[in-house]
């Protein structure tokens, strides 16, 4: 099986997951392992340092990138669980400003 080659992941992009226990949820990727893996965290229950191996198959890439996140681990190879849960809460708000404009 092949992944679609135009969405590639990056590092600190949002993504939903189809797949598993946290199916419907968000995380963010923490770290690309290969072309079909990448270990996702949200801070709160999947944290930095426990973060989640994900087949990128079981995942759905979403357009936000969080610059936080990509420039705490550019800068130091970490991020705080404080700023993974800031960012998907961001993430979060904006979609739902999005839904309401939309449904108005």
């Amino acid at each position: 099986m092949n992944v679609d080659p135009s969405c590639h992941p990056r590092l600190g992009q949002i993504v939903t997951i189809l797949k598993g226990r946290d199916s419907g949820k968000f995380g963010v990727i923490i770290k690309i392992v290969d072309d079909r893996f990448v270990l996702i965290a949200d801070g709160d229950k999947r944290k930095f340092d426990q973060p989640k191996k994900k087949n990128l198959l079981h995942l759905q890439l979403q357009d936000a990138i969080s610059n936080e996140v990509v420039d705490s681990l550019s800068e130091t190879g970490r991020v705080t669980n404080g700023k993974l849960r800031y960012a998907l809460n961001k993430f979060a708000e904006e979609r739902q400003t999005s839904a309401h404009e939309k449904g108005e």
